[in-house]
């Protein structure tokens, strides 16, 4: 199939590379107008949180994201200047569409009010500028602006500045390792070619699905960022792979594309498959948030695999031989790929000593992984982030002044089930026995109540209680506040019946967003592990290795997690990489990692094994065959390595606490994976198996339509043989 694909694709190579040109024109529109529909929302629809602020949206005007929080630094002004200053906010407060401001109110020498809106974060975001300029023209002139929105509308161009200098630096790197594994020679610029056109796929297709979807902020940085190094790696492995086929002068250059496509294409095939199916993870959790998380990472691999198949044996068709001849560096090229290497000689050394390296490779991976211990999780963080930018300052100064939950209040809605019934003295005592208790837990800083507006909504079903919490939103102690509201303090209060309760704000939110992306998770990743399972068993045509590169997968993962704690709440490297130290990993971050790394970790699994798998069909031994595997496909996956931690320097070195957690997890990932599992532990207990390694019985065979491997005892050309 893919033989007849490939001739197809060349012969229509004029039509092919006319699409991939209209596509990168997309893509680059896609890029430009792709931020104003993204946003940073945690909302999490169904949930407690999502109820309460549904009705604070509805029926008070105020939507939890797409609220303002503004800072004067005035010293305590007399009644009157309040009184004016106050009308000046009011005034400025409705340049935002729906927008309201709140009686300022005066902590630790600075005035502080709220402009509260219905819109949604990236509606609100897109005002930020409008209520500064606003602020300024009504005589409020020393003022900050911060709050969700502000903070959105100040990180985008920080993210934006990132990707760029990301960018360059990947692929800066990428051209100096593709020419040391390629040599000096038009082939080398391929690989760029493809990733440039896959990025551009890709950014079409999230910017059509933004129209229609939640879609989160990071997007552009992770689908450009890890785009560019998976596009790359399949890229070299299928360039390297065709100039071992030019070797063979009896094939001419399009018969060597077609050669080429029907091993190599197949491994990326195979790999994409298993990226994207690691990624499916993330479409099984039912928060927006991470489902976007979810587009983003399927459309890499999926354009990367359609751009591999499609672009590429076009662009070597093209080639020919003479474009793939090298100039020749004697540190790059000075051997062929049939000769002996360093990847050569550590399997030799691995299936020597198969035993001592297996017990050697897993105790350094278990201890990696005991740190997983200390992992703590977190919604979100107002504290690691850009401190340069205005919102950014304002966030700091409230802080300080006003207390870290100042910004981030506890919301309660009360809803008492028919219009007037709020005021209804039941009602009424509840809530107060309510606010009472709460004001004796030391947790809370500020309980406000009242039974007028902003407390009251117009119908007077509703009425509200605000809560000001002493820690961020995120925080440990506010999760748990948060919890000790809804499981005792509202229940202690004895609300009439036909009375509902629910806890909305942020760090309500923020325990529903973590509820909910970790309340199933383990039966989700059974169900991704089974299916990667069988596709693996269809892949490699073996029962075994299936099994181990699932449960080398998970360990691989697991010593990745602790790392992650070692780094980040440890601080190990991290003063000399510039990365923040946080005591909580942010809780969108570990479920990517798991989807991304389980696909690249099975994507080096397939490169190695697809490779020893032709040698031991075409008469090796299985140390043979994992000899030259090693030997064939051991530079290739090293260089793919490089490149993917790379091109996720672009996160590492980036300014948003998340983004570096997420590029230091996968690139430590990329890592110990290309180095330790697939170098030393998987060599080392494939060894171990021997021909077991290679055995489908064929009841199992006809199941998953493949050809049988039974064990047999036949004999096998000796390695040194495959490289003559």
């Amino acid at each position: 199939m893919l033989e007849r694909w490939t001739r197809a694709v060349v012969r229509w190579r004029g039509v092919v590379i006319a699409c991939w040109v209209a596509i990168v024109l997309l893509g680059a529109f896609s890029a430009f107008k792709l931020p104003d529909l993204l946003t940073t929302s945690l909302t999490v629809p169904g949930t407690s949180s999502a109820q309460a602020n549904q009705i604070l949206a509805s029926h008070f005007g105020e939507n939890i994201e797409g609220s303002f929080t503004v800072i004067l630094h005035q010293t305590k002004p007399n009644s009157s200047e309040l009184v004016i200053l106050n009308r000046e906010f009011d005034v400025a407060a409705r340049s935002v569409p729906t927008g309201h401001s709140s009686k300022l109110a005066l902590t630790e020498g600075i005035l502080y009010g709220t402009v509260t809106s219905s819109l949604n974060l990236a509606r609100a975001a897109s005002f930020t500028g409008p209520l500064r300029q606003a602020l300024s023209n009504a005589g409020l002139h020393d003022t900050m602006v911060t709050g969700a929105p502000a903070l959105q509308h100040d990180i985008t161009p920080v993210l934006t500045a990132d990707l760029h200098h990301g960018e360059l630096l990947a692929v800066l790197l990428a051209l100096l390792v593709l020419t040391l594994v390629l040599g000096l020679s038009w082939a080398t610029l391929v690989p760029l070619i493809v990733a440039g056109c896959t990025m551009a796929g890709a950014l079409a297709i999230i910017y059509v699905l933004a129209h229609h979807f939640l879609m989160v902020l990071y997007i552009p940085n992770l689908v450009e960022l890890i785009g560019l190094g998976l596009a790359i790696d399949y890229s070299l492995l299928i360039v390297h792979r065709y100039k071992e086929e030019l070797a063979d002068q009896s094939l001419s250059p399009i018969d060597a594309v077609v050669a080429t496509m029907r091993s190599a294409g197949r491994t990326v095939l195979i790999s994409g498959l298993a990226v994207t199916l690691g990624l499916s993870t993330l479409f099984l959790i039912p928060v927006p948030f991470v489902r976007s998380l979810g587009f983003a990472g399927l459309v890499v691999p999926l354009v990367s695999m359609l751009s591999a198949l499609s672009l590429q044996p076009v662009l070597l068709s093209l080639l020919r031989r003479r474009g793939v001849a090298a100039v020749a560096l004697p540190i790059v090229v000075g051997r062929s790929s049939a000769q002996p290497g360093a990847w050569a000689r550590l399997a030799r050394q691995v299936t020597r000593r198969p035993g001592v390296i297996a017990l050697a490779a897993t105790a350094l991976l278990v201890v990696a992984a005991s740190s997983v211990f200390w992992f703590e999780l977190t919604p979100g963080s107002l504290s690691a982030i850009p401190q340069n930018s205005p919102a950014a300052q304002g966030l700091a100064t409230l802080r300080t002044r006003g207390g870290p939950g100042v910004l981030t209040p506890t919301q309660i809605v009360i809803d008492a089930g028919s219009k007037g019934r709020a005021l209804d003295p039941a009602v009424s005592a509840a809530t107060q026995r309510l606010a009472v208790a709460l004001t004796k837990d030391p947790e809370v800083f500020v309980v406000s109540t009242g039974t007028v507006a902003p407390y009251v909504d117009a119908s007077q079903r509703y009425r509200q209680i605000v809560v000001i919490g002493r820690h961020d939103f995120g925080d440990e102690t506010s999760q748990q506040l948060v919890q000790r509201i809804r499981n005792h303090d509202v229940t202690s209060a004895q609300f009439p019946r036909g009375v509902s309760v629910s806890v909305g704000g942020a760090p309500a939110q923020g325990v529903d967003f973590l509820h909910r992306v970790y309340g199933n998770v383990m039966w989700i990743m059974l169900i991704v592990l089974l299916l990667a399972y069988l596709v693996l068993l269809r892949a490699f045509r073996s029962i075994l290795l299936a099994l181990m590169a699932v449960a080398l997968n998970l360990l691989s993962i697991a010593s990745t997690y602790g790392l992650l704690v070692v780094v980040f709440r440890f601080g190990v490297g991290a003063d000399t990489l510039g990365l923040y130290r946080v005591s909580q990993i942010e809780g969108w971050v570990p479920i990517f990692l798991f989807a991304m790394l389980f696909g690249l970790s099975m994507d080096y699994e397939v490169f190695f094994v697809s490779r020893m798998r032709e040698a031991w069909d075409h008469g090796s031994d299985t140390k043979g065959a994992i000899i030259d595997g090693m030997n064939h496909t051991g530079r290739v996956v090293s260089a793919a390595a490089v490149i993917m931690v790379g091109a996720l320097l672009g996160l590492i070195l980036g300014r948003v606490a998340g983004l570096q957690e997420l590029g230091v997890g996968l690139a430590l990932g990329v890592l110990v994976d290309a180095t330790v599992v697939r170098g030393l532990l998987m060599p080392s207990l494939m060894t171990l198996l021997g021909e077991w390694n290679w055995w489908l019985p064929a009841s199992v065979a006809r199941l998953i339509f493949v050809k049988a491997s039974p064990l047999d005892e036949r004999g096998a050309r000796p390695y040194e043989a495959l490289c003559s």
